[in-house]
């Protein structure tokens, strides 16, 4: 059943009810040609960019207005865009009172310009500048972010407005859509609480190879929450529509660029045919229903504007979209309210988009287990690693040049987007299937679940593992891999 949505307060435009079904991942054609960019896209790709970190308003809504610290005097920052294999400059202005770090979240790049205080970059000092100098590669839809942590302090890390898009072009020919947009998902002012909706259960239940005999039943600590969401820098209902024509296709480059929360997001009446995952093409093309996205992942997905009208793109949880994560999609000559429908029920699967395995595992296995300590960092949480802390100097060696499958066991109670710092991860197993050719730098393992992934540990330097939760982060959860 449709409800149609009277434009009012943001936070109360779009309400929804429960709807059962299943997801469809059906096989679809490619469009020709890349998918990086439609012809005459207004931005060019440059050889120097400039960063300048400071305060920053973020005008929601006409009745909610937030402050921040963001880049260039916007959030999201300035897209950047690059050309693979051609060196670029990106001069970075802090004029804040706090140390800072820029991290090229995909990048294939040396540990001294990644953006990580772990793996030893230099730091962007208070009222002081720091150039970054790389060669951009691969080619696909990456982003860039602050690195610092948080801990106590939601007013800094990945809780504030520092982040953007960055793109790197490929030789291909750049696809020909009809339009193309790049749409953040943001959640803003965080809070700590115990008590908080849990979206990680919006799926299926998964298999749950690593769910303990015996729960903890300890009290838990604090986590981070937020009740007011937006894509880019406007709440559902406050910003200007994307106004589309029948028959048009649609190019969405999405970003999970939450500090706190995986996503998810449906137009109701249309499927998303997802053609890269984190920037990357996937072997096998497929059109669902809904997305979800962890925090740091992004997807490519075009549409076919099929159903005229006038669409909700958001959130199917309604507290979510409630509060702010949508945005209107206009067909043209429709003139009448927001509608929303609750999509089929979810199940997002990466191997949807995967291949039959073809190759043997590699011989070199590295295990992570990982575990949650209620209240085991005062009233927070912590996290382990195989049972010890942060930062395992001697635990994760590798060899240069070798080809490792890596195993997560997930012995939380949590859905974790878990992040290798330059490296690519192909996905060989993960809700108890094999699969392979789904390239990703960012890897969502389920709650209890247990996932391998395979990586060439061809980028010599100490690099960086960890849940891209900031909270989950700040208190534990990572570690330094290390070359021998």
């Amino acid at each position: 059943m449709r409800h149609l949505i009277q434009r009012r307060d943001f936070l109360k435009i779009a309400g929804a009810a429960a709807a059962s079904g299943r997801l469809a991942g059906q096989q679809m054609q490619m469009p020709p040609q890349s998918f990086l960019a439609p012809a005459g896209t207004p931005d060019v790709a440059k050889t120097e960019f400039t960063l300048q970190i400071a305060p920053v308003t973020v005008e929601l809504a006409p009745n909610r207005i937030v402050s921040t610290i963001g880049y260039n005097g916007i959030s999201p920052g300035p897209r950047l865009r690059m050309k693979e294999g051609v060196p670029v400059t990106v001069n970075v202005v802090n004029n804040t009172d706090v140390p800072e770090f820029v991290h090229f979240h995909g990048l294939l790049i040396p540990s001294d310009v990644d953006g990580s205080e772990e793996e030893g970059t230099p730091v962007v000092p208070p009222h002081g500048s720091r150039s970054y100098r790389f060669t951009p590669t691969p080619a696909g839809t990456r982003w860039y972010h602050t690195h610092t942590m948080s801990m106590d302090d939601l007013h800094r890390g990945s809780f504030t407005g520092m982040f953007g898009f960055l793109i790197v072009e490929g030789a291909n020919n750049p696809g020909r859509f009809d339009q193309e947009h790049y749409l953040a998902l943001r959640d803003w002012e965080p809070y700590f609480t115990n008590t908080m909706m849990d979206t990680d259960d919006l799926d299926p239940a998964l298999a749950q190879p690593e769910k303990p005999a015996v729960l903890d039943t300890r009290p838990v600590g604090l986590e981070v929450a937020s009740d007011i969401y937006s894509i880019n820098d406007k709440a559902l209902g406050a910003g200007e529509p994307i106004r589309v024509r029948p028959g048009e296709r649609v190019l969405f480059h999405f970003l999970n660029a939450s500090a706190i929360e995986n996503r998810h997001l449906a137009l109701p009446g249309h499927k998303f045919n997802v053609i890269a995952l984190d920037g990357n093409p996937v072997p096998t093309p497929a059109a669902v229903d809904v997305l979800m996205l962890g925090p740091g992942e992004r997807i490519d997905a075009w549409v076919e504007m099929s159903q005229p009208g006038v669409w909700i793109l958001g959130a199917p949880e309604d507290p979510v979209r409630e509060g702010g994560l949508g945005i209107v999609i206009e067909y043209a000559n429709q003139h009448r309210t927001p509608q929303w429908a609750a999509p089929p029920k979810s199940s997002w699967d990466y191997t949807l988009f995967g291949k039959p395995p073809s190759q043997p595992a590699p011989t070199e296995r590295l295990d992570m287990a990982f575990e949650k300590v209620p209240r085991g960092a005062g009233k927070f949480n912590s996290f382990t690693v195989n049972g010890k802390s942060y930062p395992h100097d001697q635990e994760f060696l590798l060899k240069q040049g070798a080809r490792y499958r890596l195993t997560f066991h997930n012995r939380t109670d949590d859905a974790h987007p878990l992040h290798l710092h330059r490296h690519q991860l192909e996905i060989a197993e993960i809700y108890g299937k094999a699969t392979s050719g789904v390239i990703k730098d960012t890897v969502v393992v389920p709650t209890y679940g247990r996932a391998s992934v395979d990586f060439t540990a061809d980028q010599p330097g100490a690099t960086l593992f960890h849940c891209h939760i900031q909270q989950h982060m700040d208190y534990g959860f990572k570690a330094l891999l290390r070359y021998s």
